[in-house]
């Protein structure tokens, strides 16, 4: 069995300033999007509609806002809604921690829905553009997870080859090192099916609702592997929340793509 091994939580100490890792990876994720997002609005059906590095990083500051609004947000009512709705100032304090992807999800739409409408573009059309830049940022976080030693995996067989026990889980069992299937399957594999995906112009809206039924199915299967959250644990149906939450992403996101294909017809 292999050890996690149990880093530093710190990456550089400059006197009393201290860089974590976990903002080095979220830095990460902000130069890749900025990276991939110039690529794609230089992509022929993009350019034509007139957009500008300037454009891709005016939308990074809103994407970050609704990522941390979302994300917060998301959390308290997803996760510990009675916590919050009784000490609702507690969601402002988010140095405490506790983040949802999905939350951080429904705060991006909302914030692209904003910036499409301030720049008078289709939604869709802003949509499509980020949609493929996503998955690195989730990369990025993934490797910050598995750093700090959290959203560690359930119990695995000690045969395993790359078993790992987490000491921070408080116990001495082989795990599944989840957060690097999530690394893989909803960071590197998702972004080339995406990016590979969005090469062709597409119907309106399809390269988003691919990205929604892809990062659905994929977070789906990692929850198998993940451990649930200790306050929540299996919901009905022997599912995560995060599997719960992942069944309208994924049918949200093929009723998308039928329904945009068919607009666009």
């Amino acid at each position: 069995m292999l050890v996690h091994p149990q880093f530093d939580p710190v990456a550089i100490s400059l006197g009393p300033l201290q860089i974590h890792w976990y903002g080095l990876t979220y830095l990460v994720a902000f130069g890749l999007f900025l990276f991939l997002g110039v690529r794609r609005a230089r992509l022929p059906w993009f350019a034509e509609a007139g957009w500008t590095r300037r454009d891709v990083e005016d939308l990074l500051f809103w994407g970050v806002l609704g990522v941390i609004v979302g994300g917060r947000v998301g959390y308290a009512l997803f996760y510990k809604p009675g916590q919050y709705l009784a000490n609702p100032l507690e969601i402002l304090m988010v140095w405490k921690g506790g983040m949802s992807f999905h939350g951080g999800l429904v705060g991006v739409i909302v914030a692209l829905a904003l910036f499409a409408r301030k720049l008078k573009r289709p939604f869709w059309q802003v949509a499509d553009l980020v949609a493929p830049c996503v998955p690195t940022g989730l990369a990025s976080g993934r490797v910050g997870n598995f750093i700090n030693g959290e959203l560690w995996g359930r119990a695995a067989d000690p045969s395993l080859p790359w078993a790992m026990v987490f000491p921070q889980s408080g116990s001495a069992l082989a795990r599944h090192p989840s957060q690097v299937y999530q690394f893989l399957m909803e960071g590197l594999l998702l972004f080339v099916l995406l990016w590979w995906y969005g090469r062709k112009q597409r119907a309106p809206g399809q390269v988003a609702a691919a990205f929604l039924t892809g990062y659905g199915v994929f977070r789906f299967i990692a929850e198998y592997f993940r451990e649930p959250d200790s306050f929540l644990g299996l919901l009905a149906g022997g599912m995560s929340m995060g599997q719960w939450l992942c069944l309208p992403m994924i049918g949200a996101g093929v009723a998308l793509w039928v329904w945009c294909g068919k607009r666009a017809a």
